[in-house]
């Protein structure tokens, strides 16, 4: 994941690989692009990741992801580097299901060129590909944009970088929640990962019953004095418990 596609298929010597990491991985740290495919409210509805495929139906970790230094124009573009493809810029477009999309011409985007403009290769009455496909944040798929972003950028915004890591075309993934779609994420707010504080803070009445019944989990029985407390410990399963034990006790509770 360090390499990616920089080797050409051919496998990096020992000495190959210390030099591409010396080279390589400080510009990788300082200047990480964040790609995401946004709505018009300002959701992600969708976090590129190095295997995400572009218009052209070449994946992420196949286009120009690494700068020595960031241009200064926005939008920045992220060429294809597969040889022959005309794409000049990475575009994400979302699929329906397993399939892609279709255009307003009725041919799938796979049958539209990737050269700018989008030209549906099989009629000559589309002007460029032009999908009515609804996102499930409920706007039209050629409302959001392919956007393209420097750390600080994100930052500015409240949106979440995650941690600096040394992988190739990590594109906009920042933990496991970048997997879902934009409107499952729990983390709506765009902060990212909760501080060690808050993690730590003491579970209040008004916290969610998830936390307030592992909350009092790890406190014994013997010193549990409300009835309702009581009920939930004695509803979590126990270490030690099969499912016999664990079915035969919450009989007994309830006779």
């Amino acid at each position: 994941r360090i390499v990616g596609e920089d080797d050409g298929g051919k496998l990096f010597t020992p000495d190959e690989y210390e030099e591409y990491k010396r080279k390589v991985l400080p510009t990788r740290l300082q200047n990480r692009l964040f790609v995401s495919w946004r709505s018009p409210t300002g959701m992600d509805c969708k976090l590129v990741g190095p295997e995400t495929l572009c218009f052209c139906t070449h994946r992420y970790k196949q286009h120009k992801t690494d700068f020595e230094t960031i241009p200064q124009q926005r939008p920045i573009a992220l060429p294809c580097r597969v040889t022959g493809c005309p794409c000049r810029a990475y575009h994400y477009v979302p699929l329906n299901g397993a399939q892609p999309i279709r255009c307003r011409c009725k041919h799938f985007a796979d049958q539209h060129s990737a050269a700018s403009g989008f030209a549906c290769n099989t009629c000559s009455k589309c002007s460029g590909f032009h999908s009515c496909f609804t996102c499930a944040c409920g706007q039209s798929a050629h409302a959001h944009d392919t956007v393209v972003e420097t750390k600080q950028e994100r930052l500015a915004q409240g949106k979440p970088v995650g941690q600096d890591v040394s992988y190739a075309a990590m594109g906009g993934l920042t933990g496991f929640s970048s997997l879902a779609e934009g409107y499952m994420r729990l983390d709506g707010s765009g902060v990212g990962a909760p501080s060690v504080e808050a993690l730590d803070s003491p579970v209040m009445s008004m916290d969610h019953p998830f936390l307030k019944a592992f909350q009092t989990s790890s406190t014994s029985p013997e010193t549990l004095t409300d009835a309702g407390t009581s009920t939930q410990v004695s509803s979590l399963r126990r270490p030690e418990e099969d499912d016999t034990a664990f079915f035969g006790r919450r009989y007994q509770d309830r006779v």
